[in-house]
Formats: C-alpha cells, sequence, structure tokens
C-alpha cells in the first residue's frame, strides 16, 4: 500500500509543509484539504462557536503558510505543531472576544493534551482521565496560554529548554523563567487541591 494514500500519514503532511515553505500553493492546498476538518474540530472543541472556530482556523493556516519554514520535523509531528497553532488562535480569539465562552477547564485541558499528544485521540478517550490527571489539567487550566504550552513541550514532549525556545520562536531566557514560573504555579495549585 501506499504510505502517501492516508492523507494525515506524517511524511505526507510533512513533504505539503515543504512544499509551503517553498511557497508551492498546491501543496499548502493539500495540507488544507487533508488537514482543516480535524483542526476546525479541535479548534471547535476549544470555542464553541462555528463562527469563532472558522476565524480561528482562518488564521491558523495564514500563520501555516507563513511559518511552514520554520517547521522542525524533530520536535514535533505536523498534526501537533498545527494544533498548537489552531490552539494559541483560539486563544488569541478568546481573549480578544467579548464573547461569554465557558470553559471546563478539566475537561479542556484533557482533550487539549491528548489531542497534541495524539492527533487521532477522539474526545472520549479524552476524557477518561485519571484524578491526579485532572488535578494536573485544571492547575495547567490556570496558567496563561504561552507559559502552558512551554510547560507542555518541555515535560509533555520531553523537549529540551532550547528547542521549546526554538519551537515558540521565543528568547531561551524567556522560556526558562516561564518554565520555572509555571512550574512553582503547579506546585502551589496542586498543593491548594490536595488541601481542598
Amino acid at each position: 500500500m501506499n504510505p502517501h494514500s492516508h492523507p494525515q500519514d506524517p511524511q505526507q503532511l510533512r513533504a505539503w509543509l515543504l512544499g509551503a515553505a517553498r511557497r508551492d500553493a498546491a501543496a499548502f492546498r493539500a495540507l488544507y484539504d487533508a488537514t482543516s476538518a480535524k483542526l476546525f474540530g479541535f479548534a471547535l472543541r476549544i470555542l464553541h462557536k462555528r463562527e469563532l472556530a472558522e476565524e480561528a482556523l482562518q488564521e491558523s493556516f495564514v500563520a501555516i503558510w507563513h511559518n511552514a519554514g520554520g517547521y522542525q520535523s524533530q520536535l514535533a509531528a505536523p498534526m501537533t505543531w498545527m494544533a498548537t497553532i489552531v490552539r494559541n488562535k483560539a486563544f488569541d480569539l478568546l481573549r480578544r472576544s467579548d464573547a461569554n465562552v465557558e470553559i471546563d477547564s478539566e475537561q479542556f485541558d484533557g482533550e487539549v493534551m491528548n489531542a497534541l499528544q495524539d492527533p487521532r485521540a477522539t474526545p472520549i478517550e479524552a476524557l477518561q482521565l485519571s484524578g491526579d490527571a485532572k488535578a494536573l489539567a485544571h492547575c495547567m487550566a490556570a496558567l496563561e496560554g504561552l507559559q502552558r504550552q512551554a510547560i507542555g513541550l518541555a515535560y509533555f514532549h520531553d523537549l529540551s529548554h532550547s528547542e521549546v525556545a526554538a519551537q515558540l520562536a521565543l528568547p531561551l531566557g524567556t522560556v526558562k523563567t516561564w518554565i520555572r514560573r509555571g512550574l512553582d504555579k503547579l506546585r502551589n495549585c496542586l498543593a491548594k487541591l490536595e488541601r481542598a
């Protein structure tokens, strides 16, 4: 069987991303066709409103087009990298919008963590979390978006601080500070939950 026949085959997605980095519009279109439905579903799980999810998806693909040249396959699978961009754009929209969007932090962060670890994870799988994982997800939800992402990349994806800095296109010192402060916040949050 041809490994490129599956539309979300990581090697094929990687090839399309490389094409997009060379400004190959056909490769970018193929990438969009293969991934947009899944990434839209991911944005919708965060934003709960179709029009906001559509806006997040559109902004994400603009960012993917502009940043495809910076994609590093050794740091993340293509769907993980693109899901991270969608997640960031969705959070940006939440911060910008006046819409009162309710987020169930335990459910949401469980789904996000599972989706980023395994792009094929279903919402049902994402909800099957232990009590400890739910406590961690709750505390992760209290962190700022980029701080949470830095910690997620460092600890859920086993990236070094310099790899996290490269992935987020941020100075190494900033990433180290965010991770250190974020871990302090997580420790305090988890300690409070244990005492509660």
